[in-house]
């Protein structure tokens, strides 16, 4: 029951134009199907509270790089926030409520912060889906990059390479236009992509699937989910859905690299609920 409130309420959420979507209650809708007990209200005042202290601090006739710096020392001194290089895959770190309790998290929970109390304190920040590690950027007299995951740290375009290069080594070179905007939508599906991984690395079909089921809420037009979800509602015996999705896989891309492997899966399940019946 409280499952499909959440979700109710998510869908309604995204109905809105992009801009207007609160990009934290979202992520805060996401994990209450993990924490029941979560209210959404209380983690949003409590973003209330840290942008308001932001403002106390911040001088009104301050340039955006002073504000910057004030945000910084609230979230990063003053907060402890940082990064979980330790354990960068447990699944909490992509939990905006235990992000927030824990003061630990993954570059996208803690960009996710750090956009929530600048959109407060009226800056124009923005996510930034650079390769392999999620930063922030500021674009006002001047563009500030900002890292979250790195308490903060003001990034130049070198600094943004090293740490494509980083991730990928030689297999990925950075260009300038990785550090385009990404819609709200984008950032919740890059959240909820991490999510899916671990689980299934972890190989935990039931919140694999519950993933699954909210990536295809962001963007129902994603033929790879439906074939995701597909093989998981296979795996968990809920053939009926897996049937349903798996047919409109082919449907949609009938000439994919896996296709004809699909309709052989399809024919696999169609002889198992033969035999059951």
């Amino acid at each position: 029951m409280l499952t499909s409130i959440v979700r109710r309420q998510l869908t309604l959420l995204l109905e809105r134009e992009d801009h207007r979507i609160d990009l934290a209650h979202a992520a805060l809708l996401i994990a209450q199907e993990e924490y029941p007990d979560l209210r959404p209200g209380r983690y949003l005042r409590e973003l209330d509270a840290l942008a308001h202290r932001v403002r106390q601090h911040a001088t009104a006739a301050g340039s955006v790089r002073e504000i910057v710096e004030e945000v910084n020392h609230v979230l990063f001194v003053q907060e402890g926030f940082r990064g979980n290089a330790e354990d960068y895959y447990d699944p909490r770190n992509s939990f905006l409520n235990q992000v927030m309790q824990r003061k630990l998290g993954i570059p996208i929970t803690l960009s996710i912060i750090y956009i929530a109390i600048g959109r407060r304190l009226g800056l124009p920040v923005v996510g930034l889906g650079l390769p392999g590690h999620f930063i922030v950027g500021i674009q006002a007299d001047e563009r500030i990059l900002i890292d979250p995951f790195n308490r903060g740290a003001i990034l130049t375009l070198d600094d943004c390479a090293a740490r494509v290069r980083a991730v990928y080594g030689d297999r990925l070179t950075f260009h300038p236009r990785m550090l385009a905007p990404v819609s709200t939508r984008q950032i919740l599906i890059r959240m909820l992509n991490n999510l899916k991984a671990i689980y299934a690395q972890s190989q935990d079909p039931a919140r694999l699937l519950a993933a699954i089921d909210r990536l295809l809420l962001l963007d129902p037009g994603d033929v790879h989910e439906l074939r995701d979800r597909g093989i998981v509602c296979q795996h968990l015996k809920f053939y009926g859905q897996a049937l349903a999705d798996l047919n409109r896989y082919v449907d949609a891309a009938p000439r994919a690299m896996d296709a004809d492997k699909i309709r052989g899966v399809i024919r696999s399940i169609e002889r198992e609920m033969a035999w059951q019946n």
